[in-house]
Parts: C-alpha cells; structure tokens; sequence
C-alpha cells in the first residue's frame, strides 16, 4: 500500500514525511483492516512529525482522523485520536478513560490513517450515521469530537455566551453546536479569512486577537496552543465563567494577574483527549443538525503540502487527505 511515513521528526518545511510503498497490516485478533476513504489532518499531527511529541516508534504513519471501509464488510467507521485503552486504571474503571494511564494514540504510537489501510480496535471504531459522507465526516473525528468535549468541559448551558478563541477546524465546528444550543457566539482569532468564515456562519461577535468581546461571557475555548490566547479568554469572563482550554500543547503560559483575571470563581480546565462516549454522542448530534465542515481536499502524495497549510492557517475550515 502507499503511506506517507515519518521516520525522523523535524519542521515540516523539510517534508519529513516519505511517500513510500509499504506492506499492507494485517489485523489480529480484536482489530479489523480498514481501507481508508479519507483522513483529517490535524494540528496534533503536526506536533508529532515536528517532534513536539517526543516520538515512541522509529517509524510511524500519522492521521488520527479515519474514515474507512472494514475489509471484508463494507461497514462504515470512524477511527480518532484515543485507538485504546487498557480498561482496568482507576480512569477507565471510573468513566474518565480519556485520562488512561495506558493509552494508545492512533497516528502517534499506533499507525494512522495517512495510508491507503489502516487496523483499528474494532471496540474503537466508530459506525457513521448514513448521513455523514467520509469527507465531511473526517474532520468530525477529531477536530469535532474534541470540540464538542471542550464545549462539556467548559459546561456550557443553551442561551449562553460564549468565546471561541482561534477559528480553525475544531471551532468552526463547535460553532454550529453551539447555535444549535441557541447559544450567543464570539470569536476572536487572527487572519482575516478566519474572520470571514466566522461571520459566514453567523458568531454574534468578531474579532482580531488582540480585541476582546463587547460583553462578559459566561465560557470559552481556547483553540491556539498559546498561553496569550488563554489569558485573553480569562480576561474576557464573567465571574464564575470557565475558559477550557482545547490543546494538547502550549507554546508557554504566562504570568497573568490573579486579582483581576481569575479572582471571583473564574476557572481554567485543561480538555485531555475525549471517551467513545463523546464521540457517539458528537457524531449523531452532528448528522442531526446537519453539520457540514468546510473541507480542503489533499492527495496522499500531498500529505506534508496538507500539513504545512494548516500550520500557516493557509486554508479555511478542514484539511483532509484522500489516500
């Protein structure tokens, strides 16, 4: 088969991944093979080819977004980013598996979805609704899951105000969730592009990141693996409020001022991978409203083109790859 493989990590400028022709998995016991219809690319991807993640295997194969067909059924499933867990830490015996003490992570320390086949757990992959097709149902797979997740840590309620801080693929579609909860959206994010999507699907408020929302708000995400961007969604909170904060990387957290930002209840949560359960409660709540991501299509040849545009923002929405 043909998968783009990362053996040793560097900037993505320098197209760490080769394109190569590979031996094709074969699936043991508790796994089924995939044939991957399309992969979502991700910004976690990119902190594992550049090596912000400190690697686990001399070779792997990234994407943790996966729609595939089970060989052998034609059964339609999704795959994410947690590909397993032990079940028996006090996490997983206590409904907390995304905190497993002994996970796996598809694309990182299990092969991913930037291939033309792929194995997965088959107790972790997903059956779509039929009303998902695998290039809008690809970025739901992370980008969305972990959204929806971040929207329940940040224990938003309908009619809320809510910040969104960054406006990429995971918040454009944390948006529609959020009007679906007819919930009051505001965004503050850079690039003009960004803005324009925003507006296009109808936050409340929009602006650059240097300016706050006209009001208080009673939550927010951070979608920016920077600290700045955090101590701008704190300052933008009501007493009370929470800022959940949707990165698995931040560059740095600076000092911020404790006796006007976090003072009064204010709260910080930290949002750590997602459960099955959120993925089949995102997904059919996804088919449900109708959620359609804004989707820039990629060969496999194009797999460090894809990963380069998403580090600079040059696409709105969702990068995916067609093996």
């Amino acid at each position: 088969m043909r998968a783009a493989v990362l053996t040793r990590p560097r900037p993505i400028a320098e197209r760490p991944l080769e394109i190569a022709d590979i031996p094709r998995p074969e699936a043991q016991r508790g796994e089924v093979l995939l044939h991957v219809l399309a992969c979502g690319v991700c910004r976690t991807d990119l902190h594992v080819v550049e090596g912000e993640l400190p690697p686990r295997h001399e070779r792997v194969i990234p994407g943790h977004q996966i729609v595939g067909e089970i060989e052998g059924t034609g059964e339609r499933v999704g795959v994410s980013w947690l590909g397993g867990t032990d079940g028996t830490c006090r996490y997983c015996r206590h409904g907390m598996e995304n905190l497993c003490d002994a996970p796996q992570f598809t694309g990182y320390t299990i092969n991913g979805g930037y291939a033309q086949y792929a194995i997965a757990r088959r107790d972790f992959a997903y059956p779509l609704p039929a009303r998902l097709g695998a290039l809008e149902a690809a970025p739901l797979l992370c980008a969305g899951i972990i959204g929806y997740r971040s929207l329940r840590v940040a224990g938003v309620e309908k009619g809320e105000r809510v910040g969104l801080f960054g406006f990429g693929a995971s918040a454009h579609l944390a948006l529609p969730v959020l009007q679906a909860w007819n919930c009051e959206v505001y965004v503050s994010t850079r690039g003009a592009s960004h803005r324009k999507l925003a507006e296009s699907l109808g936050a409340k408020w929009v602006g650059d990141e240097h300016q706050n929302p006209p009001v208080e708000l009673d939550r927010a995400v951070t979608f920016a693996p920077s600290g700045d961007v955090v101590v701008a969604a704190l300052s933008s909170l009501r007493k009370g409020g929470v800022v959940a904060i949707n990165a698995i990387h931040l560059d740095r957290m600076p000092q911020f001022d404790y006796d006007r930002l976090l003072w009064g209840e204010r709260q910080l949560r930290s949002v750590a991978n997602m459960t099955r359960q959120d993925a089949r409660e995102f997904l059919q709540l996804a088919a449900d409203i109708g959620l359609r991501p804004k989707v820039t299509q990629f060969p496999l040849d194009q797999a460090n083109e894809a990963l380069l545009a998403v580090k600079h923002d040059a696409i709105d929405g969702a990068a995916v790859i067609l093996p």
